[in-house]
């Protein structure tokens, strides 16, 4: 196997299984195994960086839905390299650091877990090569950040901001599936590597515009870029250990990934790069400008970081080779402050009780060495000379004079001016107002505040060395990396590189810098004179235009629209829902044959046989019985059973012994379940409320019944091409068995019969979910209950004791013989499901769930987490001899007295099958039956 998915599965199935492991023994030593899970990526990822750094690339890629373009398909390559050593180091370090940032009183466990899905999320989005894997793991970034926003879940900051953050992501996700799929309807695949090669195709395609607008929505929203900048900001209730991971190398980077991945076929668009460039410009100087304002030690941050996502967007919005030599450049300087500056507004937070930024002032004497650490990293954060900051700012404001011409590079320059200006002016009240501005820790909480231990500070001090090294000695440290990023981003081998260096001479853009750097200090300092920047407050002046006041009132119309709706449609009564939904479907189905003129076929009509009109006549009768009698709950649930009967006699007759089968027993266990639900409702469904009510029903269901009919007997006298007979030639050869319907469904289909027991077993942990707790008043007929407790005659139980074991060998029988003659998986579990049935009316419930281990339930929730697992490693067990998933095999074997035998790999798939059925239907018998989950007191209802 390629060392690609073992980088991504490390922490998304070693790393959180074993975090959750390891929490029984002690938080170091799960602390331990999640900084080693971590590493061995990191270690990885360095085995590859030697030729990957040198221009090769790595790739793997397993077939899963081939006929869709979908792909298990992974390639590394420089710029995907950068990432995932940022995401993986930065990851290590932050697992070191919130091993001391964590009380013990909070759950390490679970924060090392969700941090793992994340890390493993970001490795998926940096690795993948099919645009619909990377959409997968970009939508596991928006669930896990969800997760981790809202840790502290009894804080109603954090869990207002993960909604936010989940929802502005997720819509932004949503748009960005629509752009993927018009990217691969336009070039015919969904391969990453191959789309960069048809920028031509693309961009000339009439779907490119909207391309583009859904694919940047996807990237903005994840990447904060204004309009929709506001959540990250409302992000900053989780704990510090996660901001400083989501701010310097996961969430908000996804977004830039995606824009430097798919430069190539942007590039060269007027509207990519003048849309982007705008946003990015409008983002840097606007959230700088807010940074300065804010009250929170992580509000500053998290603006600045927004303002610095902005200026990296800008350089990709130019799109030039040395444009996105600087944004990537950027990205790995930003990693490195950024993560060490909310690692220190960590501890100081945690040493002196508060964040606050008009509580703290004069702490220089408290923490001597925190305060060094935040000035040399908030000097990289400003753009000060000699730190990596300083350089990848000064290609910024080279890149924006060199590319953009007449006024617009002026109106660009002035902005950028602005926004350094702005950034020293935040870096500045950062370390003056904190450590200096004051007395000493005059209004902290904490006054014995004091350096942390030294593992707490070891992170930052790592990453503020890099940020002074990577400053004084960038060409021998990262000139290598940004030119290879670069080669990768821009799919331009014959780019020369960039010289990266600290010393460029007198120029333009140092003029710039030297404005910003000035500018920022006197701007500040006369704003924190007589501490008058503590009095301003934007939010008033802002008034409803805030971001964030805008969502919550849009989410609150939503909300009250959605309730008006409900309060309209949703009557209580079954009649009026089922009323609309036939109109609907009868509506939706007749629109297309409006004006076509579509009349009875010309195939010839044939006789029907006398069997044929009994089993009409029967079926009818027995839906006439079934509106006849349909106010009477019991009968109408018996007569259903016999409607199912006479079906089941159809299938016979028309040699379909499989659906036969299939039929007669989920007739049996469906009126068994329905039975046990009548016991929680009254006897009578109400009557209608008019006469006109019952015509205007009556009507419809006839309008309904004739729609149905009449598309049933255009398609029945009409000739067609039957696919019946690939199937039947391919069953044997390929599927390894003669009955040619079990090996559509566990081999040809098997995906989908995946999907149905997954569904199947998601509706009975439904029905538990929905029944817990459960109290129905009661009726005469709950006296049916008592068979949960009470034991029938002796005569039934000793006959019930003789059917388990024989059905037991019948279910083993049909299961057996499925693949090759009519049974299966699924009829065999429905046949184990009835025989458990039969001792449960036999013993009582109780009874038979403690003879069976199954107290409340929990055993089947058990059984069909075994079988869903069984179907689905079967499945991956395919990918092992590099075969699509599901794909079975078989042989023949010839073991000494039994002779010839046929093994096929289908039957592990149908041993899934057969447990997550017989799981599944117990599970909901055993709700239904449980006496916690209902209440035989109270009135009885009327009607």
């Amino acid at each position: 196997m390629s060392v690609l998915p073992i980088i991504i599965l490390l922490p998304l199935i070693l790393g959180t299984f074993l975090v959750l492991w390891l929490k029984q023994f002690s938080r170091g030593v799960t602390a331990l195994g999640a900084i080693g899970v971590s590493l061995s990526s990191f270690g990885l990822l360095l085995t590859q960086a030697k030729a990957v750094f040198n221009g090769a690339a790595v790739s793997e890629t397993w077939a899963w839905l081939p006929q869709l373009g979908i792909d298990f398909s992974f390639r590394l390559d420089a710029l995907g390299l950068i990432f995932a050593l940022l995401i993986t180091g930065i990851g290590t370090l932050i697992y070191i650091y919130a091993y001391y940032y964590l009380n013990p009183k909070n759950s390490l466990s679970k924060l090392y877990f969700l941090l793992m899905l994340f890390m493993a999320a970001m490795l998926g989005i940096s690795l993948s090569n099919n645009l619909l894997i990377l959409l997968t793991f970009w939508e596991l970034t928006s669930i896990s950040s969800f997760l981790l926003v809202g840790y502290w879940n009894n804080y109603d900051a954090a869990q207002r901001g993960s909604r936010m953050a989940l929802t502005i992501t997720g819509l932004g996700g949503l748009a960005m599936l629509g752009g993927f799929i018009l990217l691969g309807q336009i070039t015919g695949t969904y391969q990453i590597d191959q789309i960069l090669t048809m920028r031509e195709t693309i961009q000339s395609s009439p779907l490119f515009i909207p391309t583009l607008l859904l694919v940047l929505l996807g990237a903005f929203t994840k990447s904060a870029q204004f309009p929709f900048h506001f959540w990250l900001p409302n992000a900053m209730a989780a704990p510090t250990p996660v901001s400083a991971y989501l701010h310097s190398a996961t969430m908000v980077k996804a977004g830039i990934f995606l824009l430097a991945r798919l430069l190539p076929i942007f590039v060269g668009s007027a509207l990519y790069h003048n849309l982007v460039t705008t946003i990015g410009l409008l983002t840097l100087c606007m959230a700088a400008f807010f940074a300065i304002f804010k009250e929170d030690l992580k509000g500053l941050l998290a603006y600045s970081t927004i303002s610095h996502l902005g200026l990296i967007v800008a350089l990709l919005g130019i799109g030039s080779p040395l444009a996105v030599a600087a944004a990537i450049f950027h990205i790995i300087n930003h990693a490195t402050f950024k993560a060490a500056l909310f690692m220190i507004a960590g501890i100081i937070d945690h040493e002196t009780g508060t964040r606050d930024l008009r509580k703290l002032s004069g702490i220089w004497q408290l923490l001597p060495f925190t305060a060094t650490l935040a000035m040399i990293t908030a000097a990289g954060m400003a753009g000060v000379p000699l730190t990596n900051g300083f350089l990848s700012k000064e290609m910024f404001f080279t890149e924006l004079l060199e590319n953009l011409s007449g006024g617009v590079a002026v109106t660009a320059a002035i902005v950028a001016t602005l926004a350094g200006l702005f950034a020293v002016a935040y870096s500045a009240r950062l370390i003056h107002g904190v450590f200096f501005d004051g007395d000493i820790g005059r209004d902290v909480p904490k006054k014995d505040a004091h350096e942390p231990h030294i593992g707490m500070r070891a992170p930052a001090i790592l990453l503020a060395t890099l940020t002074i090294a990577v400053g004084i000695l960038p060409a021998l440290l990262v000139e290598q990396i940004v030119n290879a990023g670069t080669r990768a981003s821009t799919q331009l081998a014959t780019f020369e590189g960039t010289h990266l260096a600290l010393w460029h001479g007198f120029n333009l853009p140092l003029l710039m810098s030297a404005i910003a750097l000035i500018g920022g200090l006197i701007f500040y300092f006369a704003l924190a004179k007589g501490g008058k920047i503590r009095d301003i407050d934007l939010d008033p002046m802002l008034g409803a235009f805030q971001g964030k006041l805008l969502f919550e009132q849009f989410l609150k119309q939503l909300l009250l629209n959605s309730r008006k709706f409900k309060r309209a449609t949703e009557t209580g009564s079954l009649q009026n829902y089922l009323l609309w939904i036939v109109i609907f479907t009868v509506a939706v189905v007749a629109l297309p044959f409006i004006g076509q003129g579509i009349t009875t076929g010309t195939r010839e009509l044939t006789h029907a046989p006398l069997l044929a009109i009994v089993l009409w006549l029967l079926l009818f009768s027995a839906c006439w019985m079934m509106l006849w009698f349909h106010h009477e709950r019991i009968k109408a649930v018996l007569i259903s059973g016999a409607v199912g009967l006479v079906v089941t006699m159809v299938f016979v007759s028309l040699s379909a012994p499989d659906l036969a089968l299939t039929q007669i027993t989920v007739d049996v266990v469906t009126t068994v379940l329905l039975l046990m639900s009548l016991a929680l409702l009254p006897q009578l469904t109400p009557y209608e409320s008019s006469r006109t009510r019952r015509w205007r029903d009556a009507v419809i269901a006839i309008v309904g019944g004739l729609g149905i009919g009449w598309i049933a007997w255009l398609i029945l006298t009409r000739d067609h091409n039957s696919i019946s007979w690939f199937f039947m030639q391919q069953s044997l050869p390929l599927g390894g068995g003669s009955n040619v319907v079990n090996v559509i469904l566990v081999d040809f289909r098997g995906f989908d019969t995946f999907g149905e027991i997954t569904v199947l077993g998601i509706a009975a942990i439904g029905a538990l979910c929905l029944m817990d707790g459960m109290r129905a008043h009661g009726t005469i007929i709950t006296q049916g209950l008592t068979y949960r407790f009470n034991p029938s005659p002796l005569m039934f139980r000793m006959t019930a004791s003789w059917v388990l074991p024989i059905a037991l060998v019948v279910s083993l029988y049909i299961f057996l013989r499925g693949h090759n003659l009519p049974g299966g998986g699924f009829i065999a579990g429905l046949i184990t499901s009835m025989a458990l049935v039969i001792q449960y009316i036999a013993l009582g419930q109780d009874q038979a769930e403690k003879l069976l281990r199954a107290k409340s339930g929990r055993l089947y929730e058990i059984w069909i987490g075994i079988g869903l697992m069984i179907a689905g490693l079967t499945g991956i067990a395919a990918w092992l001899w590099g075969r699509p998933f599901l794909t079975s095999a078989h042989i023949y074997i010839h073991p000494a007295l039994l002779g010839k035998m046929h093994l096929a790999s289908a039957a592990a798939f149908d041993l899934g099958v057969y447990i997550t059925v017989v799981g599944a239907t117990m599970l909901m018998i055993s709700v239904l039956g449980d006496s916690r989950n209902t209440s035989i007191t109270g009135p009885v209802p009327k009607g």
